[in-house]
């Protein structure tokens, strides 16, 4: 993997974002849904990113391989800030709906030929109370 920048994996989430919108306004939703879970796995290693301290040695490998991950849920974890997510959901329920929408999303989404919501995930991620404008208070 090339090496990406908190600002990288910010304009990353945002364009994926917008190129899902743009899938699921055209009847494209498996590209949408796939392109709306890669916004958000941007997102959240922005997040962690920002965490991530120069010139400091990275902590146990087990950790560097999660940050690999594409699991948005254990992402979420190393950003540290599910259980402010949990409280948030709490708060407003349609926030806790799109994150069930979300985090049940794959990489492997990809593969898919039929059955994804494209249009669900592209709401969940950008819409009111969506995970992406979550994120970008956070990261």
């Amino acid at each position: 993997m090339i090496r990406k920048t908190r600002k990288e994996f910010q304009l990353l989430a945002e364009l994926r974002a917008k190129e899902a919108g743009v899938l699921a306004l055209n009847g494209d939703e498996q590209g949408a849904y796939y392109l709306g879970g890669i916004a958000i796995e941007c997102a959240l290693k922005a997040c962690i990113a920002k965490r991530t301290k120069r010139h400091e040695f990275p902590p146990e490998r087990k950790y560097i391989d999660k940050m690999y991950s594409h699991d948005l849920s254990e992402l979420l974890k190393l950003t540290e800030l599910d259980d402010r997510l949990e409280k948030d959901m709490k708060k407003k329920p349609t926030l806790g709906a799109n994150w069930g929408v979300v985090k049940s999303w794959k990489v492997d989404s990809r593969y898919e030929t039929s059955g994804l919501k494209g249009t669900d995930m592209y709401t969940a991620v950008t819409g009111p109370d969506g995970v992406l404008p979550w994120i970008r208070l956070r990261w």
